[in-house]
């Protein structure tokens, strides 16, 4: 039996407009679910995140 929780956040309007429009969902709950579901199974979400490798790479060329 899986254990469910209800969880609750604080979000932009246009945020979660926005969400909705990339998981293709209509309803909040929906959305926010099929999100973070993409985000525990996606292999990059464990990486170094985008902005900090570009910034290494920059300084690397600077040098």
């Amino acid at each position: 039996m899986v254990k469910i929780v209800h969880a609750q956040t604080v979000l932009p309007e246009s945020v979660l407009e926005e969400l909705k429009k990339k998981t293709g969902e209509g309803a909040t709950k929906d959305a926010i679910a099929k999100a973070v579901d993409h985000y525990l199974m996606c292999p990059y979400t464990h990486e170094e995140p985008l902005e900090k490798r570009l910034e290494e790479v920059l300084k690397k060329k600077k040098k």
